[in-house]
């Protein structure tokens, strides 16, 4: 990995530089040699070989040899190294002072964003490893209450049918909440580990509907295509894992819901994908906290022993960003919930769809 991003970084600043001697022979010779361009143009290739590459090595490197080519290059006598004519040595001296101040600051801001987002990343995954510890507790408390009720006590066949229906239902809670999990730590780290192939979006779609009535979704779903195929780079785990939690949410939260639509529109760039139902819908002075685990359905902050609403939503916002797209939520033309989120379309698709308008 270490190889591959120090190629990368000499490809750019050999690229850089070469760009800025090119620039600057070119001015020379519209000015017939004269070319007053020249050191503003290495200060700049310095600064952007500082922003475009890793660590300030490059950029100071880029601060000598820029020093050197506007000696060499571009300043009388013109092919050699000469600093004895007046001027020239505090000339140069300045120009690669400058330049090294750029150097240093340009890599010192670099540092500080990647810092900066790396905390973030960090403090949402906290979040979201805490939120779901707390999701774990209750149903791992229920199966292990009605466990004991079935070993020690004479139960009815029908009391015996509701616990061990309780054991299933919150057994299949712990298998989503173990798969968001899986989902997190794949998200977890330096690099994303997405697995991005060209998927069909209505297989994906229709792949996640059945495993959500396959793990005890009882809602129907009505999907609203978009009127062709649409081929979308993308996780497909991950996207469907996306589908399931939206789903999981609706039959989790939205009270008395009695279906799910789910919408695809098609835009220039993206596709954007909107899941809603006709429940109660999320007041607006919770909208801005859903998606970061820290929500319960009744509106408060989340207590121990109690499940959460949102920690599939604040895996979805992870994976969704990661593939490059957004995560919304909104009120729905059904009277309930909207959750819409976009995935970006291939070139090629996005160029076939601006062309067939």
């Amino acid at each position: 990995m270490c190889t591959r991003q120090h190629l990368m970084d000499l490809l750019r600043f050999l690229l850089i530089m070469t760009g800025a001697v090119l620039l600057s022979m070119l001015l020379s010779r519209i000015n017939d040699d004269n070319n007053p361009f020249a050191m503003a143009i290495f200060i700049l290739a310095v600064a952007l070989t500082a922003r475009c590459t890793h660590g300030s090595a490059w950029g100071i490197a880029a601060a000598l040899i820029g020093t050197l080519c506007v000696n060499y290059f571009f300043t009388y006598p013109f092919w050699t190294f000469d600093i004895t004519y007046t001027g020239y040595p505090l000339t140069f001296a300045v120009m690669l002072i400058v330049s090294l101040i750029i150097s240093t600051l340009t890599s010192a801001i670099k540092r500080q964003e990647e810092l900066k987002h790396q905390m973030e990343r960090e403090k949402m995954h906290a979040n979201l490893l805490r939120a779901i510890a707390h999701d774990i507790r209750t149903p791992l408390a229920a199966i292990l209450g009605a466990s004991s009720s079935l070993e020690s006590q004479k139960l009815s066949p029908a009391d015996q049918a509701t616990l061990i229906s309780g054991i299933r239902q919150d057994a299949q809670w712990l298998v989503r909440v173990t798969e968001n999990l899986l989902s997190v730590t794949r998200l977890s780290g330096d690099t994303v580990q997405l697995h991005k192939q060209e998927e069909v979006l209505e297989e994906i779609v229709g792949s996640a509907i059945h495993k959500y009535h396959a793990t005890g979704g009882i809602l129907p779903v009505h999907v609203d295509p978009s009127g062709d195929i649409l081929v979308i780079p993308m996780d497909p785990m991950l996207s469907e894992q996306v589908l399931i939690n939206l789903f999981d949410n609706v039959s989790a939260h939205a009270s008395g819901a009695s279906a799910i639509w789910l919408h695809l529109n098609r835009g220039e760039t993206d596709v954007h994908i909107s899941v809603e139902d006709d429940g109660p819908g999320i007041p607006a002075a919770l909208l801005p906290g859903i998606f970061d685990g820290t929500i319960s359905s009744s509106g408060t902050r989340v207590a121990d022993g109690r499940r959460n609403m949102g920690i599939g939503l604040s895996v979805c916002r992870s994976i969704v960003m990661a593939h490059g797209g957004t995560l919304t939520g909104s009120n729905s033309v059904h009277g309930g919930a909207a959750l819409c989120f976009s995935l970006p379309l291939t070139q090629e698709e996005a160029h076939h769809g601006s062309t067939s308008k």
